[in-house]
Order: structure tokens, then C-alpha cells, then sequence
């Protein structure tokens, strides 16, 4: 059995490749434990996990978590809240002797469009275990926006990661947005940190709240519009615990029908990642896996060896 772990802002959610989950939030996953695992499936039985940490910005293919310098990030400094949580978790399964693998977050480094390396992050890593998942039925061209406490946006186009815009750079969710002139000024004049205005740049702070959910579905559907300049006849899904609420509302503004997924398509195209990793797959949407990974089958349990168990 796989598992999918997804380090989302607010929470973490673990999927197996079965259809079995559990999150907790962030601030008790501090006290995370492999045993806590025993929610979904019983610990013996799992062979391999996919899981995300932060940005994911300090390596670019899908690596085994013993390989990654600094957890994969290059400083845990920036943009978001650092509570723990995900560190700890991090570290569990690290130790836990399990075979797992890092996914990575598209950056100035990874293999896309260059003309969006003009921002030096397009998105976190989780963000690819959504549009795996959507690939499954959406085929090898689409458009994915997730829309929660944040709003990222991806283009994946004939099954290759295109571009994206991060939640930094274009639309705000209900937490996090773009520093504007205002939050500018703030910063320079020392009121608050670049950090502390990204993390209160969403729409629960600046917008009555009977326009929050119409403000954040606008900005959603042009971050939308704009990656179908690259694949004009690319669907569009949405994710993340606002997309049932923005749906109708989003594929109006399109003019187009969208699909929707939950809060967990990161966590369930994560564990399918796993599966297919450990199975042998090369690349996942054109991120490659790390040739240091090396999947071998022994009867029906699939073993993975790594440099040091060679």
C-alpha cells in the first residue's frame, strides 16, 4: 500500500493509493508518530510514501527524502507560516525506515516554460499530486487552479508541466495574495514584514465579506484565461475547500464547464505517485525521478533500494 502526504497551509492529509485518508492540522502534527498511521492502514503493510515539505525549491526531480539537503528547501525562511508540524513529519517518516520519496515544487530550476522563470517560484510541490490525479481523467492537457487559503495556478500541456503562477504573483485566496503598492510601503516603512503582508494579503482581510468569495472566483478564472493563451482548448479543474463553493461562479466567468475535486486530490494524486514510482516510473508529468532510485520486484512486494542499502 502507498501513501500520499500532502503539507497543505493549514493542514496535513494522508491518502492511501486505496482511497483511505486522515488529516490532522498542522499544530498537532507536532506530535505525529509512525503509529498514527494505523488510521488508514495497518504500518507493516505500507511500502512506499510521496510526500511534499514546503516550497520544495532546493531540488528538482523526484528524489528519495534521504538524498534531500535542508529537507529540499533552500531556507525554511519566506513565504508562509512555519509551524512544525510539517518538519516533524517530515523527519518521522524520514526515520521511519520506510521507503519515501520527495516531490518536488517548480521552480527557476525545473524543466518548463522559461518564460515563467521570470518569477524565481510557480508552485509548491503538493500542487503536482493534484494535477497527477487530474491527469487521470482529464488526459495530458489541462488547466488546474486550487483555491483555498491561497490560489495557485498550472498549466500542464501533451503531459508536461508547463508553467504556473504562484500564490504570491497573481490571484489571492482567503489568507494570501500578491504584495501590492500599500503593502509595499508597509514593508519599506517597517510595519510589517514582506511575510507578514503576504500572509495578509487574502480576501478575509481587505474585502467585505459578501465580495470575499466573488473576489477570489475573478482572480481564479483570470489566472485561468490566462494560461489557456498556451493550450486554448485546455479543461479546467479546480481544487482545493473552495472549489465546490467558486465552481458555478468560476465556470461562468470562463464560459466553459469545469471539474471539480476536493481538499484531498493532493494527498490521492500524491499516493498515486508513490505507486507509480515505486513501480518504476520515470518521470511524473515530465519531472523526472531520480536516477538514484532503483525499483526492483521480488514476488508481489515491491522492495526499493537505495544507494546506501546497496
Amino acid at each position: 500500500m502507498y501513501i500520499g502526504i500532502d503539507h497543505g497551509t493549514t493542514s496535513l492529509r494522508f491518502a492511501t493509493d486505496t482511497g483511505k485518508r486522515f488529516k490532522i492540522s498542522r499544530e498537532d502534527a507536532k506530535e505525529f508518530t509512525v503509529s498514527d498511521l494505523q488510521k488508514i492502514c495497518p504500518v507493516e503493510e505500507i511500502e512506499g510514501f510521496a510526500l511534499c515539505y514546503s516550497m520544495g525549491d532546493n531540488f528538482t526531480e523526484i528524489t528519495p527524502v534521504a538524498k534531500l539537503k535542508n529537507r529540499g528547501v533552500i531556507t525554511r525562511e519566506g513565504a508562509g507560516e512555519h509551524i512544525g508540524g510539517g518538519t516533524r513529519v517530515f523527519d518521522v517518516i524520514k526515520e521511519s525506515g520506510i521507503p519515501a520519496v520527495a516531490v518536488p515544487g517548480i521552480h527557476r530550476g525545473s524543466d518548463t516554460d522559461p518564460r515563467f522563470k521570470i518569477y524565481s517560484h510557480q508552485t509548491s510541490p503538493e500542487k503536482l499530486g493534484i494535477a497527477y490525479l487530474a491527469s487521470k481523467t482529464l488526459g495530458d492537457t489541462f488547466i488546474v487552479s486550487d483555491i483555498s487559503s491561497n490560489t495557485v495556478s498550472l498549466l500542464i500541456a501533451k503531459g508536461k508541466f508547463i508553467g504556473a503562477f504562484d500564490a504570491c504573483v497573481f490571484a489571492p485566496g482567503t489568507r494570501h495574495g500578491a504584495l501590492d503598492v500599500e503593502a509595499i510601503r508597509k514593508v519599506d516603512s517597517g510595519e510589517l514584514t514582506a511575510n507578514e503582508a503576504f500572509t495578509t494579503a487574502g480576501v478575509m482581510h481587505h474585502m467585505e465579506e459578501k465580495y470575499q468569495n466573488p473576489t477570489v472566483a475573478m482572480w481564479a478564472a483570470m489566472e485561468c484565461a490566462s494560461l489557456a493563451l498556451l493550450a486554448p482548448e485546455a479543461p479546467v479543474a479546480l481544487a482545493g475547500s473552495l472549489a465546490p463553493e467558486l465552481a458555478e461562479e468560476i465556470s461562468a466567468l470562463l464560459q466553459k464547464p469545469v471539474i471539480v475535486y476536493d481538499e484531498w486530490a493532493a494527498s490521492d494524486g500524491l499516493a498515486q505517485i508513490a505507486r507509480d514510482v515505486f513501480s518504476g516510473a520515470k518521470q511524473i508529468l515530465g519531472i523526472p525521478v531520480s536516477k538514484t532510485l532503483r525499483v526492483r520486484m521480488f514476488g508481489y512486494r515491491r522492495i526499493i533500494f537505495r544507494p546506501q542499502e546497496r
